[in-house]
């Protein structure tokens, strides 16, 4: 199957790691003119360059999604920039370690910020511009939407909330020619624990235990993801909508051991 992206704007969250990193480099390829957003302008700008798309079918803006002003000016500059917008990716995302029991609500409430409020907002701010254009939107959500997970509580419940949001906003934006899906990986070696303050002694372990726990024998690789977000928001799944869809060598399918 050929999927092309050919004259497509996509706005990418989160790109300057694992999935929206491989992302990136996946869409300019297969000739999307695409907006890359992350915190880190320096790795942002780095990502630019080592893309060496054509004139004018790669920017990048720098900034903080938990801020409603930013999210507010992406969606703002992506349009002035391109003309347009046929996919919005939610990407971006925090993980941390609490429990109902010890619980931090300023962390709490900054994951449920940037893991849901991020995908609610920008959705939001992205309507017009993709019922002009008969686009979609592709949330990143985990297989921690679908299943418990002991210690990661606010990480749980925002995936949860995207996976519910994706199902509403499809029924909802379905009439405008919009269609929303998402995608629920298991572990995938990216920089989202490491980011979120995991020691790497620890990570290292956790993605060799990580082997164990995925019945097919290891963790996902970034660009499994991307390749599932691409061809969800491309042409040839013109008639899904409403869909979350795991991406997780088994885990969901499995009990507790």
């Amino acid at each position: 199957m050929n999927i092309s992206f050919q004259d497509k704007v996509l706005l990418i969250t989160g790109a300057t790691s694992g999935i929206g990193e491989a992302l990136a480099a996946a869409a300019v390829r297969l000739g999307g003119r695409v907006m890359l957003t992350g915190r880190n302008s320096e790795k942002l700008a780095e990502l630019q360059e080592s893309l060496s798309p054509a004139p004018d079918s790669l920017a990048i803006l720098a900034g903080d999604l938990a801020d409603d002003a930013f999210r507010v000016r992406l969606v703002a500059e992506t349009v002035e920039r391109f003309g347009g917008l046929d996919v919005l990716v939610n990407n971006a995302g925090i993980i941390h370690s609490d429990t109902v029991a010890a619980l931090d609500m300023a962390a709490y409430e900054r994951v449920m910020n940037l893991n849901l409020g991020a995908v609610v907002h920008l959705s939001h701010l992205a309507v017009p511009h993709l019922e002009a254009r008969k686009g979609n939107i592709v949330n990143v959500s985990s297989v921690a939407g679908t299943r418990a997970f002991p210690g990661i509580l606010s990480y749980c419940i925002s995936k949860a909330g995207t996976d519910q949001f994706t199902r509403c906003a499809a029924l909802e934006l379905a009439a405008q020619g919009i269609r929303v899906n998402a995608v629920n990986p298991g572990v995938v070696e990216t920089r989202l624990h490491l980011n979120s303050g995991m020691e790497p002694a620890a990570y290292r372990n956790f993605l060799e235990r990580s082997k164990q726990t995925h019945p097919i024998g290891r963790v996902g690789r970034p660009e499994e993801i991307a390749d599932l977000i691409l061809f969800l928001a491309s042409d040839a799944a013109g008639w899904i909508t409403g869909g979350c869809y795991a991406i997780d060598g088994g885990r969901a399918e499995t009990c507790a051991r």
